[in-house]
């Protein structure tokens, strides 16, 4: 299943500014960016991409209230300075099974 398609089932007829935790594991991102999530969802705290094939995190929108971030078992390997302007309130990260070479 496509990531845009699952985010519009998870939404479950709820205003995304509405939803507090998103799990999209194991769907596909079909050109290995971010896809179907936008700054409307305000209110995210927990957001759970494992395993999408996901290559980079530049597409991330601005999640001011983000705090836990999975992004495990990706193809991920770098582009991660964007993560702390997009989200300042991140505390936990887990990047494992990425393939990032180095943290700058």
């Amino acid at each position: 299943m496509e990531m845009k398609k699952r985010i519009s089932l998870e939404l479950r007829n709820r205003n995304p500014a509405e939803v507090v935790e998103l799990v999209v594991d194991n769907c596909r991102s079909g050109d290995g960016e971010v896809e179907g999530l936008t700054d409307a969802y305000t209110e995210l705290e927990i957001l759970s991409m494992v395993n999408i094939g996901l290559t980079s995190l530049s597409k991330l929108p601005s999640l001011p209230k983000l705090r836990k971030l999975e992004v495990s078992d990706n193809a991920i390997s770098g582009g991660l300075d964007t993560l702390a302007e997009k989200c300042p309130n991140l505390t936990y990260l887990n990047l494992s099974g990425n393939k990032i070479k180095e943290l700058s």
